[in-house]
């Protein structure tokens, strides 16, 4: 999957510096739920047991050909938000020095345009912390409607007692 800027594709070991390179930012980890990565050891265990699915991509920068964050949905994103039946959880960061630029806006679409034309999932469930309102307007670029559900989850990496904003996407 790609646009003239980005490409989705499956996760490999020789990721591990890139991931390590943006996921070890203390800004980054914590705004979706995950601690900072202290290591490419790390980095390369978290694609070796929880990025290489079927559900999970690396965004690359196609310019320069580097991994510049992740989307997926499913496993790798799961939570304790209020989804329905078969409603998988999607989930997305970027490294920092490509935020503001509408990459994840246009990995999210690329995406949902993906799921609709091979799956039969009929829709999808996110959330942001309420002190990361910038996720929440990429969800709304691409459809997602507040459920006016809010939640906490305390498994979530520096979650204990914050506030998430629910938002779905019907199929």
């Amino acid at each position: 999957m790609q646009t003239d800027r980005i490409e989705l594709r499956p996760w490999m070991e020789s990721d591990a510096e890139d991931l390590y390179r943006y996921a070890s930012d203390p800004d980054v980890g914590p705004r979706a739920g995950w601690p900072p990565h202290q290591s490419i050891e790390e980095s390369r265990e978290v694609i070796r047991t929880l990025f290489q699915n079927e559900s999970t991509w690396a965004i690359v920068w196609r310019k320069t050909g580097e991994v510049i964050g992740a989307i997926g949905y499913g496993s790798s994103c799961d939570c304790n938000l209020p989804s329905r039946e078969g409603e998988p959880t999607i989930g997305y960061w970027i490294g920092r020095p490509y935020w503001g630029r509408g990459i994840c806006t246009e990995a999210l679409q690329l995406m949902v345009t993906h799921i609709r034309r091979t799956t039969d999932i009929p829709s999808l469930i996110s959330g942001h912390f309420s002190d990361n309102p910038a996720s929440g307007r990429v969800m709304e670029h691409c459809g997602f409607l507040p459920t006016r559900e809010e939640c906490t989850d305390d498994s979530l990496y520096g979650g204990a007692g914050k506030q998430i904003r629910v938002l779905r996407l019907e199929l």
